[in-house]
């Protein structure tokens, strides 16, 4: 699966995949076979980092 490249919208994606379909940004990234690191890197590049205990970007 292609992600969208924009960071918003990157950002809109995988929230809204996390909060309906994966329990953890681990099973979310293996699901989209994905590298969890440079999705991180990413996301932190518009200041957003991973929030485990609502399982989101914030």
């Amino acid at each position: 699966m292609k992600l969208p490249t924009d960071p918003a919208i990157l950002l809109s994606f995988i929230n809204t995949r996390l909060r309906d379909e994966c329990p953890n940004l681990a099973d979310l990234c293996r699901s989209l076979e994905i590298d969890q690191s440079t999705l991180e890197k990413k996301l932190s590049a518009i200041d957003y980092v991973y929030d485990p205990s609502c399982n989101q970007f914030v």
